[in-house]
């Protein structure tokens, strides 16, 4: 696209204001689903730089990584001359950054409205058009989701492992946010945070009728102490997610309707029929 003369700014997430001339046509991204979002704003050509998770889309893996989002490798991202380094908030290195004179807008997607602003603000750093058409997109496809779900099924009781901790994935998190549009219950209430980390016994007391995980944290599921004695793992309605579904799932950015559609699946095929007022 034919750069704007124009300058603007954008403040990110931290409340930083930054400033550009033009819009950036090298850009870094340091957290996977703001990368593909880049991609999906049509400037995957754009990025010259990604951190070591980003794999997605396959284009992204021939690109240099940066080490790991929370902690890359400000040298090799000081030596790519970027326009704009994209990060999550919780990352140590945007103050080192931002000393050595590079731009940085730190983003930190953690609900639906949260991915909705932050898709919104990577249009206006980039200065692509309707970036909000990606928004409407998802938002299509989760409610397709929702009514591609037997009818009866929203007494189910979810619990949603998003890392061996355990880390779930709470009501207040996007991936809660989707299960209830879904239709079902999330075991992890929201006063305890997004994506908070469990003690194991709480799990058992909550005694899930259905568990989603991926398959990196699936290993020894059954051995947990007590956990034989959860619903989901004696009726073995547990979803393992293969390793790219399970990316899908846990990355708040353009692929959140398809996250919906894995969910939606799983309970399609795992979900107690009883609940649903079925024969058993």
């Amino acid at each position: 696209m034919a750069a704007s003369a124009q300058a603007y700014e954008v403040t990110d997430d931290r409340g930083v204001t930054v400033s550009f001339n033009q819009p950036p046509q090298r850009v870094i991204s340091l957290l996977p689903s703001l990368a593909e979002t880049v991609c999906e704003l049509g400037a995957c050509n754009r990025l010259v730089g990604v951190d070591r998770y980003s794999n997605y889309p396959a284009s992204l893996q021939k690109l240099p990584q940066m080490g790991g989002g929370l902690d890359p490798n400000i040298e090799a991202i000081v030596a790519l001359r970027p326009d704009v380094v994209l990060m999550a908030v919780s990352s140590r290195a945007s103050d080192r950054l931002r000393s050595l004179g590079l731009k940085v807008v730190s983003l930190e997607p953690k609900t639906h409205a949260d991915v909705q602003r932050v898709m919104l603000k990577i249009g206006e750093v980039l200065a692509v058009p309707d970036s909000a058409k990606i928004w409407r997109a998802i938002d299509a496809g989760v409610s397709a989701a929702a009514q591609s779900i037997p009818p009866g099924l929203n007494a189910t009781r979810v619990y949603f492992e998003v890392n061996q901790g355990p880390y779930a994935a709470g009501e207040s998190s996007f991936i809660g946010e989707t299960l209830t549009r879904l239709g079902v219950k999330n075991i992890v209430p929201a006063k305890l945070g997004p994506f908070p980390k469990l003690n194991p016994e709480f799990i058992v007391r909550a005694n899930p009728d259905l568990i989603m995980v991926g398959e990196r944290n699936a290993g020894g599921l059954g051995q947990r102490p007590g956990w034989q004695s959860i619903r989901a793992v004696r009726e073995n309605r547990v979803c393992i997610f293969a390793t790219e579904d399970a990316n899908t799932l846990v990355r708040p950015g353009p692929r959140m309707a398809e996250g919906a559609r894995l969910m939606a699946q799983c309970l399609t095929d795992k979900a107690p029929k009883a609940l649903a007022g079925a024969k058993p």
